[in-house]
């Protein structure tokens, strides 16, 4: 199980858009807006580091709304 934190940058006023979307994705655990230099963190799961790069290039990458992601990976 690979355990990711992914910091993400929205258009402006598009963050409670974007969380929701992420919300409903199964591989996001959990997601919030937060203050400061990026707008949301994303708790994500999956089963390999080739299905994280998955999700974050066609899912992520693809969203109009998302300017910028930043990924962190979990050390278990």
């Amino acid at each position: 199980m690979v355990t990711a934190f992914i910091l993400l940058v929205t258009a402006a006023g598009k963050e409670r858009e974007v969380m929701t979307k992420l919300l409903g994705m199964s591989e996001v655990k959990e997601a919030y807006v937060v203050y400061g230099e990026y707008d949301i963190i994303a708790k994500v799961e999956t089963d390999t580091l080739k299905e994280l790069d998955r999700f974050i290039m066609e899912n992520l990458r693809r969203m109009p709304e998302i300017q910028m992601t930043s990924t962190m990976i979990a050390i278990e």
